[in-house]
């Protein structure tokens, strides 16, 4: 039996000693090669202006920018902290001419209709207070035939796999937050019960043994 979801903060991470060590978290996954940029261009997202939602330090977007040509994004995040160590990183990639970071609540985006030609997220999903609100946004902000990738964490994990992402998480500090995020993260049933109730059309969702990935394309 699935446990019940146990909300988590829906204010991003803030925070000198919060930020530095999520950051060290992320660079060391991009390092490893376990970052989700990959399964993002294999999934029909490699070009044009995408929109991540809750970039943090930024790694995915700047790998997904490295790997592609004629490209640009916006990272949108609701902490202030996490933008700045983004727009660190983005100056250490020398990517900084194709990269702009905005600080906003994803469920009021600041853009127009119809304005990017993809969006993704990763990890994010779990955090947001209002998921529907923001799928809507999502929905909105991008162009007819835009694809998305909205990818996170899955309650119902094996124990082993809860086992072994505790184990290789560095450092030590950020394990902590990575038991709440599984506990709050969702299971495939909701994710298609809260998908069903909102703007976001022609979705799929899949699961996988860490978590589960909801693509599609907005309808022409």
């Amino acid at each position: 039996m699935v446990k019940p979801r146990i909300a988590e903060t829906s204010f991003g991470i803030t925070g000198d000693a919060e930020t530095q060590a999520y950051d060290q978290m992320m660079r060391r996954l991009r390092d490893k090669g376990w970052m989700e940029t990959n399964a993002i261009i294999d999934g029909g997202i490699s070009s044009g202006l995408a929109l991540e939602v809750g970039p943090g330090p930024g790694y995915l977007g700047l790998e997904w920018l490295k790997k592609t040509t004629d490209t640009s994004l916006r990272g949108l995040d609701i902490s202030e902290d996490m933008i700045a160590i983004a727009e660190r990183n983005a100056a250490e990639y020398g990517l900084e001419e194709r990269v702009t970071y905005v600080q906003g609540d994803a469920s009021v985006m600041p853009f127009e209709n119809d304005y990017f030609d993809s969006v993704f997220t990763n990890g994010s999903l779990h955090e947001w207070a209002h998921p529907e609100a923001i799928i809507n946004e999502i929905a909105r902000v991008l162009k007819p035939g835009g694809n998305y990738c909205i990818s996170d964490l899955r309650r119902d994990m094996s124990s082993f796999i809860k086992w072994f992402m505790w184990f290789v998480t560095r450092p030590k500090e950020i394990r902590p937050g990575l038991l709440t995020s599984i506990k709050a993260s969702y299971i495939v049933p909701e994710i298609e019960s809260m998908l069903s109730k909102t703007q976001l059309k022609s979705w799929h969702v899949k699961g996988n043994i860490m978590g589960l990935v909801i693509s599609g394309q907005k309808p022409l």
